[in-house]
């Protein structure tokens, strides 16, 4: 039996996050998280910036700090917060327009933006600031990636003999290491951390700032967004240089899996499908397959197999390795693709131009669509994501759920959340291949089509084992409590 964990305070700190602006995996974390937190009977709230594209009004927030003064280094600057409640969850955000009065996040689609510490910096101290002008006290402030980083630090320096945050633990989630923070030293004063952190152990890296590395330093916990994602970042390979750093933390890593939002992602439920389906009535999806060829321009026709991709175009994401392999696999094989997707420009060339190089088998949008999103994981028959690493992944998850087999690498949240097809008894919710070559993408594509068309039976069974999986966030939910809990007691051992 459970022993439920006492009702506690929890700041969820993050640079983006659903419904408000969401770029990658990082934003539903922090958008979800909070919701099912709150549905065990915990006060979340989550801070993040106000980016030029969210309208205050469209989510009725109000004014709820005005103006608040945040202490950066040697000077005060002045922001104001906008506060209100979003689907269940209080919400405040940020607004500075120097810092946030941006279309883009984090760059300006070419290079990044070079006041980013600045922006970022300023974002975990009016985090700590906000809580004591509310006159809240959080058990836990939670963080994520590099862009929030700087809170733990903050938590251990500049709050150190402060009563009010005397309990207050802090939590880093890692959601890609790829992604460190690094800064040129002129940009460290600004900060206000002290000459004594800028070492080889905590924010120096090369001369430079790492803001994720001096966060794993400083945090009382810290977690990764799937297990087989906390030990890969142990390796020199997969920790981009902090394997050394997160080894010495050992005992305080801990992976969860992230969750998938089932109120957004249910094909039974769906509002956003042409018509809705379940385990025990999947007619509705034979619908949605027919209308996603209309909408690519394929060849109408409910007995050919359909792979679907919705991703970002990176190196990360393993689409070079489909690249040389893809018309082979069109030419030898009686498969359709549909994809969406945006990113580098050589992806978003290569992909676009499919469709004029193979029209009816392959339709493409370059951009991102959530429509278009849904319809794809509910129409397709399989679903490719050949990554070269992958903290978590959520996409494989909603590819289950709506009875779309995922196709994966071998690797992080992949690997936790996919169970490889057996070919002797048709049990699977998935197809597996191990090796990152164009070769491996090319027997995989032979290997979901013998059995698509020769064991129907096979992909049947899976459909209704994929879609029985249970990835809901609350069951994450508890192991961050679990894990809050671990922080709040090397939380007290600093004191």
């Amino acid at each position: 039996m459970e022993t439920p964990s006492l009702p506690k305070k929890i700041l969820m700190v993050a640079s983006e996050a659903v419904p408000f602006v969401k770029t990658g995996g990082l934003g539903d974390v922090c958008g979800a998280l909070p919701k099912a937190l709150r549905k065990l009977g915990h006060d979340a709230r989550l801070i993040l910036p106000r980016y030029w594209g969210i309208d205050p009004a469209y989510y009725k927030l109000t004014w709820t700090v005005s103006p608040m003064g945040v202490q950066m280094g040697n000077c005060i600057i002045w922001c104001g917060v906008w506060g209100g409640e979003v689907d269940g969850v209080p919400v405040y955000l940020i607004e500075h327009e120097g810092f946030y009065g941006r279309s883009r996040l984090y760059d300006d689609g070419q290079k990044e933006f070079g006041d980013n510490s600045d922006r970022f910096g300023f974002l975990c101290r009016a985090a700590i600031q906000l809580c004591r002008d509310l006159n809240w006290s959080p058990d836990i402030m939670h963080c994520n990636d590099w862009q929030t980083a700087l809170v733990p630090a903050y938590l251990k320096v500049w709050e150190r003999h402060d009563g009010f945050f005397a309990n207050t633990a802090s939590v880093l989630t890692i959601h890609n290491i790829a992604y460190q923070g690094w800064f040129p030293y002129g940009k460290y004063s600004y900060l206000g951390l002290g000459h004594e952190n800028f070492s080889s152990d905590k924010f120096e890296n090369f001369g430079r700032i790492n803001f994720l590395k001096g966060g794993i330093f400083y945090a009382d916990h810290i977690t990764t967004v799937s297990p087989s994602y906390a030990n890969e970042i142990l390796s020199p390979g997969g920790g981009y240089g902090l394997a050394p750093y997160l080894s010495r933390r050992y005992w305080d890593i801990t992976g969860i899996l992230n969750g998938a939002d089932y109120d957004h992602w249910d094909p039974a439920t769906d509002p956003l499908l042409p018509a809705n389906y379940s385990i025990e009535d999947m007619s509705g999806k034979a619908i949605c397959k027919k209308k996603l060829q209309n909408d690519f321009g394929l060849e109408e026709n409910p007995k050919i197999a359909i792979v679907g991709i919705v991703s970002r175009f990176t190196p990360q994401k393993g689409f070079q390795l489909l690249m040389p392999v893809i018309s082979s696999i069109i030419h030898q094989m009686y498969i359709q693709f549909v994809i969406l997707g945006a990113g580098e420009k050589p992806f978003e060339n290569f992909f676009g131009n499919l469709p004029n190089c193979h029209r009816g088998r392959v339709g493409s949008w370059i951009g991102y669509n959530n429509d278009k999103a849904h319809l794809i994981e509910a129409g397709a028959d399989f679903f490719i994501m050949p990554s070269l690493y992958e903290p978590c992944g959520l996409n494989q998850i909603y590819s289950m759920k709506y009875g779309t087999l995922p196709v994966v690498r071998n690797v992080g949240g992949l690997r936790d959340s996919v169970k490889n097809y057996n070919e002797g008894d048709g049990t699977g919710t998935g197809f597996i291949f191990n090796d990152p070559t164009p070769q491996a993408i090319f027997y995989t594509m032979g290997r979901i089509c013998g059995t698509y068309y020769d064991r129907w039976h096979h992909i049947e069974a899976m459909r209704k084992q994929a879609m029985q999986e249970n990835y809901s966030w609350e069951e994450s939910a508890k192991k961050y409590l679990e894990v809050y809990d671990k922080a709040l007691i090397r939380r007290a051992s600093w004191r």
